[in-house]
């Protein structure tokens, strides 16, 4: 059986994830409160900025970023984009 959470970013009843994505607070955080659903658009986006900012994760800094990113993200906020990104048309 699927389990549901209600997700912080969508407002709504949706699949939640299987396991914690990363330890400690910030994954049960997530886990507890985010869907698969918005932690897969979520990786969409990780992975635009990563490439398009030319984002090192070996750099503190640029991990700090990316985490106050998905914050917003997550929190229904104005967050970083890729620059020049237009989604395809439905």
């Amino acid at each position: 059986m699927t389990r549901m959470v209600m997700c912080r970013k969508h407002q709504q009843e949706l699949a939640g994830l299987t396991r914690p994505p990363f330890p400690g607070s910030k994954g049960e955080d997530i886990y507890n409160n985010i869907s698969q659903q918005a932690w897969d658009e979520w990786q969409t986006q990780q992975t635009m900025l990563i490439n398009e900012r030319h984002l090192n994760m070996m750099d503190a800094e640029d991990r700090k970023f990316l985490m106050a990113e998905m914050e917003k993200f997550f929190a229904g906020e104005e967050f970083a984009k890729a620059e020049g990104y237009v989604p395809p048309s439905q």
